[in-house]
């Protein structure tokens, strides 16, 4: 008789399939994936990192250019400041101390200048006008000679002895083209004094004198604003005169500059004759110019004012530029950020 197999159910075949199927993990899924795809996936994770690190580099650069322009803004407004400074301090120091100006002025003719002189005991033996720097010679030296000058004879009180003094006022010369010339004379006898001269004065216009109502207060005011000169005996004087103008801030100066040259006088008279002392002096233009001093302030407010209006144009420029580069700057850092955030973002 056929034995009777013992055959195991569908259970037990199905038990022992779940028995004995081996566990499967991730590690072996991912061991077992596609080699490609692995390769493709690193190679994705370094493209990222690299672009993260551009990026940064680029902003790094970007701020530092910003942080340079700001720092150029603020010297050119140092600059602009210390200008500013400078130009109003050359203008407070030009307005108080005003440049001297120079004119030179031609003429054909001058006003008479005043000759004062102060003769004292010596007498004038002659006084006579001539042309062209010609004086001819003396014919009777020590005697009295031809006068044709225009003389005016003033006693006043010094002003500064309160002493009675004697001045004999001439009128100079006017027509410096045909170079005239005043040619006097003195004859003093022998003086107790140690030095013997003469005094003279020069002022501005011989007709203010003779207009003057009050001549002795006239001489006076000269003798305070003019200086005096002397000659002496024994020797010809020649004054060359020049006129100088001052114009200040209030009135009007006049003063003249003298050039004076001095020759001995060979005194040819017999002795007895000798005794008294002669006194030669001449009055001369030395030019046809004469000079015009004015005070000249070079402070030029208007461009000062052009000056200080570009440094302010330059320094709201310069605020403006700056306000600029800083919504620049916040608006470069958000971007970043908002770009930094996206790259973060598709990384996780």
């Amino acid at each position: 008789m056929l034995k009777r197999e013992n055959c195991p159910s569908y259970r037990e075949f199905s038990d022992d399939d779940t028995v004995h199927s081996p566990a499967v993990h991730p590690e072996d899924s991912e061991d077992k994936l596609d080699p490609d795809q692995s390769i493709g996936r690193g190679a994705e994770n370094d493209t990222t990192s690299n672009n993260l690190s551009l990026g940064f580099n680029k902003a790094c650069l970007k701020n530092v250019f910003a942080i340079l322009l700001i720092f150029i803004y603020l010297v050119l407004t140092a600059v602009a400041l210390l200008l500013a400074y400078l130009t109003i301090t050359d203008f407070r120091d030009k307005l108080s101390h005003p440049v001297m100006s120079v004119t030179f002025k031609e003429v054909d003719l001058f006003e008479a200048a005043g000759i004062a002189l102060y003769p004292g005991k010596a007498k004038l033996l002659s006084c006579k006008h001539h042309h062209h720097d010609h004086i001819p010679p003396l014919v009777l030296p020590g005697k009295p000679g031809e006068n044709n000058c225009m003389i005016e004879e003033v006693i006043y009180t010094d002003p500064y002895s309160n002493l009675t003094r004697q001045a004999m006022v001439i009128q100079g010369p006017t027509d410096v083209r045909n170079r005239e010339l005043v040619f006097l004379q003195f004859s003093q006898n022998e003086t107790e004094e140690d030095f013997s001269s003469i005094s003279y004065m020069l002022f501005y216009k011989f007709s203010d004198m003779t207009h003057s109502l009050h001549k002795a207060e006239f001489m006076k005011d000269c003798e305070r604003n003019y200086s005096m000169g002397t000659f002496s005996g024994g020797f010809r004087t020649w004054v060359k005169m020049s006129l100088i103008k001052t114009y200040g801030k209030e009135r009007e100066s006049v003063e003249f500059r003298q050039e004076a040259s001095v020759v001995k006088y060979n005194d040819k008279r017999q002795e007895p004759e000798k005794t008294d002392e002669l006194f030669f002096i001449v009055f001369q233009w030395r030019d046809p110019f004469f000079q015009e001093v004015r005070d000249v302030i070079t402070a030029n407010p208007w461009n000062t004012i052009a000056i200080l209006c570009g440094v302010f144009m330059a320094l709201f420029k310069v605020a403006n530029f700056a306000k600029l580069t800083i919504q620049w700057t916040r608006r470069i850092r958000r971007a970043h950020l908002k770009r930094k955030g996206k790259e973060m973002a598709s990384v996780t």
